[in-house]
């Protein structure tokens, strides 16, 4: 995995110094650190990350505030202004909030205690997938239609990968080739897979 350079957000100092170690051992960069979701908006913006690590419950905002913003209304700004991509750090018995956290748009999730072995893919697939979304997004210019393509395309992707052996790459780089191929949109092709592998369902 290429050098990153990474924030990180947990009200909670010692998973904060985990977290930069783990970091710092892979050989990526730790640029910023916040301890209440504000601040991981306000070092998003400031520092530009190539991805943020953010707990996804936080306590309320600084004094003076009556309600705080908690990690997953952090991570919703920080995907919606396009800065990078958000891993979330949940517990345990969370689902509710991880339901939440999927309508903002999070790219992955890494469950406490965490390993290295746990982080690090994760880190990964989020910046692929990413990536993955900005090529849709240069197809799609409203957010929220872009997002509902990009659940769209990890449908196809799951399909292909399924169906054919791929790796969660190859079977985005299919669908890209197929785009290009057909000229029709991403989404296109990926509604066109989805029907297929649901009538050949409904055929069994």
């Amino acid at each position: 995995m290429n050098r990153l350079r990474a924030l990180i957000a947990d009200d909670e100092s010692v998973i904060r110094m985990d977290l930069r170690e783990m970091l710092i051992a892979a050989g990526h960069e730790v640029v910023a650190e916040a301890s209440s979701g504000e601040e991981a908006v306000t070092q998003a913006r400031a520092q530009r990350p190539d991805i943020a690590i953010v707990d996804i419950k936080m306590p309320d905002s600084p004094a003076g505030r009556e309600a705080g913003m908690d990690g997953i209304e952090a991570a919703g700004v920080i995907i919606a202004e396009q800065i990078c991509p958000v891993v979330l750090l949940t517990a345990y018995g969370q689902a509710e909030l991880v339901a939440r956290a999927r309508e903002a748009g999070v790219f992955g999730y890494v469950t406490k205690p965490f390993e290295e072995r746990d982080l690090l893919p994760a880190l990964e697939i989020a910046r692929s997938r990413y990536e993955e979304l900005a090529v849709l997004r240069r197809q799609v210019g409203d957010l929220q239609e872009t997002l509902e393509t990009r659940k769209l395309v990890e449908r196809a992707k799951g399909i292909l990968m399924d169906a054919h052996g791929l790796s969660e790459k190859d079977a985005f780089r299919r669908l890209q080739q197929e785009s290009m191929n057909r000229r029709k949109s991403m989404r296109e092709i990926a509604e066109a897979i989805i029907l297929a592998a649901d009538v050949a369902e409904g055929t069994k």
